[in-house]
């Protein structure tokens, strides 16, 4: 998830300008990006990601990848962000005048040890819905499957951005997580709206006539396999942390299949053994679909119309 708008300007920063962005505190961090990060002894950890330590607040390291580094490595890796764009982030999240070319001040004051979670607000609705109909038909998305998005409730335009917003709903209907995805570009940007209930991310709403629930990575995922076949229950975990589905599961106590619909790649084949090991000894029964090409389901909807444009 990228988290910071497309269209900025973004210029040469100092190297005071980087060491103030790589003294970000990261628990204090991950917190406002919505990880549930709690300390162990002498580290801190999160539960989305169990084997990330972070030491002296400075510094982490992700054992499961042996990987590791500062505050900007974090962004970058784990949110999609480019070197600048990550500095840029940092030193706003830290309180400075980014779009200036004044230096970072000497002194500035720390946040307090411990941050409130941000209250979930949507991003206010644009009049129309035109930028994310276009962006999304253009990425092989059916018309019909857009509109009824939008008519439920599960998809909108932001007013500033245009980003599309996916929303997702809890048993009752009420907002509690959003995922902006931008709507222009080769990589749009993708980020949580703060606050937002990862335990529940994006699902649609539950049909109990059906006992099986299909599990995507990414809405527009979902979104392609309903334009490539039959609708069924279906969540996007927004990522690989399995806690949406654990809550849907909690919920759903009638679902007895999980369809893992994950991407073909490293992480999602890895993301796919671990839940089958962790459900199937609670007696579910799990398939697993990857895409025939392509690394997910919409490079794969995208190839298939292709194909079929040249023969047709």
């Amino acid at each position: 998830m990228r988290c910071c708008q497309p269209g900025l300007p973004y210029r040469h920063y100092t190297a005071a300008e980087i060491d103030a962005a790589n003294d970000t505190d990261l628990p204090e961090l991950l917190v406002s990006l919505g990880y549930q990060v709690k300390r162990v002894g002498s580290y801190y950890t999160t539960r989305e990601m169990d084997s990330l330590r972070i030491r002296d607040r400075r510094t982490w390291f992700r054992y499961s990848e042996s990987t590791g580094g500062d505050a900007i490595e974090f962004v970058r890796r784990f949110h999609g962000m480019s070197f600048p764009e990550a500095v840029r982030f940092l030193l706003a999240f830290n309180g400075y005048h980014v779009d200036s070319h004044v230096s970072p001040p000497i002194q500035r004051t720390r946040p307090s040890p411990r941050r409130e979670r941000s209250p979930f607000v949507l991003p206010p609705p644009n009049d129309d819905n035109e930028r994310v109909c276009a962006y999304l038909r253009g990425r092989g998305i059916s018309p019909s499957i857009i509109e009824d998005f939008i008519e439920s409730g599960l998809l909108y335009e932001d007013e500033k951005y245009h980003n599309c917003v996916f929303v997702g709903r809890d048993t009752a209907g009420k907002p509690v997580f959003a995922a902006k995805r931008g709507t222009w570009g080769s990589t749009p940007f993708k980020c949580d709206v703060a606050g937002s209930n990862k335990k529940i991310a994006f699902r649609l709403p539950y049909n109990p006539a059906l006992d099986t629930v299909c599990v995507f990575e990414s809405p527009i995922d979902l979104m392609s396999w309903l334009t490539l076949y039959d609708r069924s229950n279906a969540i996007a975990l927004c990522g690989l942390h399995d806690a949406p589905l654990e809550t849907y599961l909690h919920e759903n106590p009638r679902i007895r299949c999980i369809d893992l619909c994950l991407d073909a790649d490293e992480p999602g084949r890895r993301a796919v053994e671990q839940m089958t090991d962790k459900y199937a000894p609670k007696g579910y029964s799990l398939a697993a679909h990857t895409p025939a090409r392509g690394k997910d389901w919409n490079q794969y909807l995208q190839e298939k119309d292709c194909i079929y444009n040249q023969k047709h």
